[in-house]
């Protein structure tokens, strides 16, 4: 069953100019696997966390190196979850992640399907 689902879309020129105007936002926003990818790409990361977000309710305290957009061998991306994102993801019952990013035209998109077994109360 889907318990939740986000999406989100990234100016890529506007991400870059804001990760050169706060440098810290690298940091803060990924972590150390993600921080050495082109700009196209972080910017799609990000736009798959804002989505992750939003697929479990966009929780106060969210902490943005609590999720992780892993590729694997054939490049197809996943979501990798623990600390504050893994507790909002277990009290709506997600259980599983799907996950589909693009970047064309200087935008990147990220769609994300949280599925699971609601939580009580969230029927």
């Amino acid at each position: 069953m889907i318990v939740g689902i986000g999406v989100d879309v990234v100016d890529v020129e506007r991400f870059r100019q804001q990760l050169e105007r706060t440098p810290a936002l690298l940091e803060r926003l990924f972590v150390p696997a993600e921080r050495h990818l082109n700009t196209r790409s972080l910017a799609a990361r990000f736009a798959a966390k804002e989505a992750v977000a939003k697929a479990v309710g966009a929780p106060v305290g969210m902490n943005w190196q609590h999720c992780t957009i892993a590729v694997d061998e054939t490049g197809a991306p996943s979501v990798v979850v623990d600390g504050t994102v893994a507790d909002a993801a277990r009290a709506r019952g997600v259980r599983t992640w799907h996950l589909s990013i693009s970047h064309d035209g200087g935008l990147a998109t990220a769609m994300v399907v949280a599925e699971g077994v609601p939580a009580a109360g969230q029927q």
